[in-house]
């Protein structure tokens, strides 16, 4: 009774909200698209979705047919997408979703050599999700998930990628900049700069400012590295990055690396997969490639 076309009109009629929107969406008129879900409300026998004002609100059973369209069309994209790659002579297609900047940094120091070893391997990279980077991993949108957090979930997998230290960098005249080590109550009087991501997936703030109680003076996020780094050196506050990424992106600023702590904050890259994928070749052959590349010092 459910077609694939009727689960594509749903999503859209959930995305854009309007019936005009949604046929403008799927490059349909507004009088075909009206058509199309009244024949498929008539063979349901039941409404999928009312009016609100110039608005259109999904109803429960429009919802429930919304979670079927949001976990099968992923599946059947993906299929056709492998099916075209096995067109063009192609093994496969891995689709890689990377969660945070600087997995998407160590992601670019280890692609090459990666499709250098599988050139029968398509890549895509997601960067963007409409979900979490889990959940888009549960719906099928990517098969794999670079991340520094494991959430334990049903039905998904980890491997440790790179385990690395975060350091402090800071201008070389910043009166702090010849410590060897921040402390709490020094780090909470500055300024810190940081990517635009929840503070809960900050680990400078839940695995070293928080728990002593503290919190910086400033929080500044940036979305561009290179501007971050460039406001570090011009004094317009700290940053915090892994310490292979400091070592590469220092070589012309002359920034000042400051270990954050006693112990130093240690961190770990993960690779995320469903269960029912960790055994598949290329998925095991990105692990490996990705953990001797972490073992390379100019990553």
């Amino acid at each position: 009774m459910i077609e694939h076309s009727h689960l594509k009109i749903i999503q859209a009629l959930h995305a854009n909200g309007t019936l005009t929107e949604a046929a403008n969406a799927l490059c349909l008129s507004q009088p075909a698209l009206s058509h199309q879900i009244s024949y498929l409300e008539k063979k349901l026998g039941i409404a999928l979705w009312e009016r609100e004002g110039r608005n259109l609100r999904l109803t429960q059973a429009g919802l429930l047919l919304l979670e079927t369209a949001n976990q099968v069309l992923p599946v059947i994209a993906q299929t056709e997408k492998m099916l075209e790659a096995y067109r063009e002579g192609k093994q496969g297609i891995l689709r890689i979703g990377v969660e945070c900047y600087p997995c998407f940094e160590w992601l670019t120091g280890m692609i090459g050599q990666y499709m250098r070893q599988m050139p029968g391997i398509d890549v895509d990279i997601v960067q963007k999700f409409q979900f979490s980077g889990l959940e888009g991993l549960l719906n099928h949108h990517i098969d794999v998930l670079i991340t520094p957090d494991l959430v334990k979930k049903d039905n998904i997998a980890y491997e440790i990628l790179a385990e690395y230290q975060l350091v402090l960098l800071t201008a070389p005249d910043h009166p702090l900049a010849n410590l060897q080590q921040i402390t709490p109550e020094l780090l909470s009087k500055e300024t810190l700069l940081t990517f635009p991501v929840p503070l809960e997936r900050l680990d400078i703030l839940t695995h070293f400012l928080t728990p002593a109680h503290l919190e910086p003076e400033k929080l500044k996020p940036i979305e561009s590295l290179e501007i971050m780094l460039q406001m570090t050196a011009f004094n317009r506050g700290m940053c915090v990055l892994p310490e292979w990424l400091a070592d590469i992106k220092n070589k012309d600023l002359n920034l000042k690396k400051i270990q954050i702590g006693e112990q130093g904050l240690f961190q770990k890259l993960y690779l995320a997969m469903r269960e029912a994928d960790k055994s598949v070749p290329y998925i095991r052959q990105f692990i490996e490639v990705g953990q001797k590349a972490a073992k390379n010092p100019i990553i």
